[in-house]
């Protein structure tokens, strides 16, 4: 199985080749957005037609080395590809930010940490930061299509790395983990050892809640300052999220290995679902990155030789794991409590949920080595 990240790395130009990166940032999406209009006229979407037409003025006019021209066509068709496999209809794209994507071996390469990259006037090397990036610079890795990123005067570089990655089989499998993911516990995990771990949710929950608040104040103000700032805390949050993200997934990961079958709830469609809550819960129920959180589990997973399967999450927190009777009346929402009407089993309702989620990795296991 092929396996793909996305991996960042920070960059540190000089003056000089900060000029040389912007100069050359620029001139790409100028060519993008030429591009862009015959594409948008023509509907053209083969590069050797688009290349035809476009090329000597990308070269000639506005200066692009020849790989450059050709990673702009490249740019300019797969968005416009992505426009009709989405089903949206068809429109001029427009490249507004400074931008360059680069071609792994001719546009940049990574060595001796430093960072080879084309520019306008010719190759510069600039030194990166290769703390977290050692496990990709192993050999056994390989670098696709990067992207050059400038925020806030701090320059990044967006590496999509792939490797092959064997997959464990089912007669491999060690230990069964069940996986449920919510707001109290951003995660209560199950493992068939009997035991429970819970990754706490209250103190982002009141974290989140600050970012409302201080939201709420700004939109009521409506001044370039306050949307400026909005933007700000968005972007702010998102980063924190993704590093708590990050953080719980790594140590779930790292607490189960290897050989081991994580349970998720398939989450498809849990937007909808839980707008249908009361309005001053809605930020807090629908807004957390759980599909993220998940994305993060599975590519993890499968590094440390391990297996995630995502399962129906339908009467998890209802269903009692010791006699199976299904009751809304089980679950007590508001305590965040499980009570089994039928046998009497007390416990934790997330606790429970996972319990459950542990339960279908069992029996996807027995079904799949044929001893179900």
């Amino acid at each position: 199985m092929i396996l793909t990240v996305t991996a960042k790395i920070k960059i540190k130009p000089t003056e000089s080749q900060v000029e040389a990166l912007h100069q050359t940032m620029i001139a790409y999406r100028q060519g993008c957005n030429l591009v862009s209009a015959l594409v948008f006229d023509t509907g053209e979407l083969k590069q050797p037609s688009v290349h035809r037409v476009t090329y000597q003025t990308l070269r000639n006019t506005m200066g692009l080395r020849s790989q450059m021209a050709q990673s702009v066509m490249k740019t300019v068709i797969a968005r416009y590809k992505t426009i009709r496999s989405n089903g949206h209809a068809w429109s001029l794209v427009r490249f507004k930010k400074p931008e360059y994507d680069l071609v792994w071996n001719r546009d940049y390469s990574l060595k001796a940490q430093l960072f080879s990259v084309n520019t306008l006037q010719g190759r510069i090397k600039v030194p990166f930061e290769a703390k977290g990036m050692e496990i990709y610079l192993d050999g056994s890795w390989t670098f696709g299509t990067a992207k050059l990123v400038c925020k806030k005067q701090k320059w990044f570089l967006h590496i999509p790395v792939m490797k092959n990655t064997e997959v464990p089989g089912l007669k491999d499998i060690k230990q069964v983990a069940g996986i449920d993911l919510g707001i109290n516990f951003i995660v209560t995990a199950y493992g068939n050892d009997g035991k429970t771990v819970f990754y706490r949710g209250r103190a982002l929950k009141r974290k989140r809640a600050n970012y409302k608040r201080l939201r709420s104040e700004l939109q009521r103000k409506q001044t370039p300052s306050s949307r400026r700032r909005l933007k700000q805390i968005g972007e702010r949050e998102n980063r924190w999220m993704t590093d708590v993200n990050h953080q719980v997934s790594k140590a779930l990961v790292t607490r189960y290995g290897a050989n081991t079958l994580f349970v998720l709830e398939d989450l498809t469609g849990v937007r909808r679902a839980t707008e249908k809550t009361k309005l001053k819960d809605r930020y807090v129920t629908v807004s957390w990155a759980f599909y993220q959180l998940r994305k993060m589990i599975e590519y993890k997973a499968l590094l440390a030789g391990s297996i995630v399967i995502a399962v129906d999450p339908k009467h998890t927190s209802q269903t009692c794991p010791l006699c199976g009777h299904i009751s809304k009346e089980n679950r007590d929402k508001r305590k965040h409590r499980f009570r089994c009407r039928t046998c009497g089993y007390e416990s934790n309702d997330d606790r429970v949920g996972a319990m459950n989620l542990c339960l279908k990795g069992k029996e996807y296991l027995l079904q799949g080595t044929g001893l179900a």
